[in-house]
């Protein structure tokens, strides 16, 4: 079955935070088979590492192909008793700032480090996966102040999405052109990172795309992606042209009662200058029509946003991490009492054990505004400060004249042709 395909592991430096575990996810049923053959075969019965079942945290709106799919994910920690061993806890406290378990973080990765051994210099071009990683976390456990662990779901930035992701019944790579620039991608890649590599808290909110009304202008995501199939859950579906909308660009909704349909701000142009192209080609110069009485409305722009649902955040127990100078110090906290503060030997500034993908790059768009002849001879923006919005076109065609230049059309909806209010 075709997996995600993982960062390789950098060679450890003084500023990078080192983590021993590793996850792994077998088959429970092929486990439970040879664990059974073996009993019979040495006649013993001897402890078993068990394999766990992560109940996924997302819930995403959207659907696979196979209904059933949950996000949940079999799994070990490897080595299995040395993590095991360790006590479990419910939070930790790095630097002042407590973070809990089914919170979200930010994780330091190589190009933070690079940024913060050069701050003048800028990295160009940047992606947003060149920023800090996002994390869910989904477990925390420590053995003392200086090893403390925790257990996460990745958030893929959409620069990340691998070769061969499936959306839909498309194969894409990277970010594709409806995903805003505060979206992330919830996903069911797990690793286990050291906490020291934890750089801020953040505010990461589901997107119910039904919902109209709320904006929120914080991390988001909206879609899941499966890393055992390579596949992205489904967007919610707009416009003619059935495509997902982008958050940070218009849409505008049709006010007929029957249609009611959310409609992309550039299908609505390329559609009127096809028109446009069509009527009057490369040689018509455009002649005003008497303009038709319209009825009154309000304008139908829509508000984008994406609606807020924090993570969970209920516990007792605690981890602190101080720098001083060139070290740190962490504190565990239980619910029986506060374990002395000991020195850690990480480095004041660290890396995680990085997530282990591959670097992707941008896949070409299925946009079928694309074809566009009317480019070079029409040009046009939608006024949506009017009431009901227009659409005004230009005519670039300097050799063409006796007609005007500029001029302003009713929007009507691409569904149902009502004149938009």
């Amino acid at each position: 079955m075709a997996t995600a395909r993982k960062r390789p592991r950098p060679d450890l430096e003084e500023s990078q935070a080192e983590c021993p575990f590793s996850v792994v996810h077998p088959d429970p049923n092929e486990k439970e088979k040879k664990v059974k053959r073996r009993r019979q075969e040495s006649n013993e019965d001897h402890p078993q590492p068990k394999i766990l079942l992560q109940a996924s945290p997302f819930s995403p709106l959207g659907k696979f192909k196979d209904p059933n799919n949950t996000m949940d994910r079999h799994y070990q920690v490897q080595p299995y008793q040395k993590w095991m061993d360790m006590t479990r806890y419910n939070s930790f406290v790095l630097n002042g700032v407590k973070y809990w378990s089914e919170g979200f973080i930010f994780v330091a990765n190589n190009s933070t480090i690079e940024r913060q051994k050069n701050p003048g210099e800028t990295l160009q071009p940047r992606k947003k996966s060149d920023d800090d990683w996002v994390a869910r976390i989904l477990e925390i456990r420590a053995s003392d102040e200086h090893h403390v662990y925790a257990r996460v779901y990745w958030m893929y930035w959409p620069d990340e999405l691998p070769t061969g992701t499936l959306d839909g019944k498309r194969q894409v790579q990277g970010r594709q052109w409806y995903h805003g620039a505060n979206e992330l991608i919830a996903s069911n890649h797990m690793d286990v990172i050291n906490v020291v590599s934890v750089t801020a808290a953040a505010t990461v909110n589901q997107w119910d795309e039904t919902n109209e009304e709320e904006v929120q202008p914080a991390l988001y995501w909206r879609q899941a992606f499966d890393v055992r199939s390579m596949e992205l859950s489904s967007a919610e579906l707009r416009c003619q042209c059935n495509r997902p909308e982008n958050p940070d660009k218009r849409l505008f909704g049709c006010s007929n009662e029957d249609c009611k349909r959310w409609l992309h701000d550039e299908c609505l142009i390329h559609e009127a200058l096809l028109k446009t192209y069509k009527r009057l080609g490369t040689d018509k110069p455009h002649k005003s029509a008497p303009v038709k009485e319209e009825e009154g409305g309000e304008g139908a722009k829509r508000p984008l946003s994406p609606s807020e649902s924090g993570a969970a955040q209920t516990t007792e127990q605690s981890i602190d991490v101080k720098p001083e100078e060139h070290q740190q110090t962490i504190k565990l906290a239980d619910v029986e009492g506060t374990l002395p503060a000991i020195k850690a030997e990480s480095a004041n500034v660290s890396v995680a054990e990085p997530k282990r993908r591959g670097r992707p790059k941008k896949s070409e768009r299925d946009d079928p505004t694309a074809i566009k002849p009317y480019e070079g001879l029409f040009e046009a923006i939608i006024q949506s400060d009017l009431s009901p919005p227009m659409l005004e076109v230009t005519d670039l065609r300097d050799s063409v004249t006796g007609g005007e230049k500029s001029w302003t059309e009713p929007l009507h909806c691409l569904i149902c042709n009502h004149e938009l209010q």
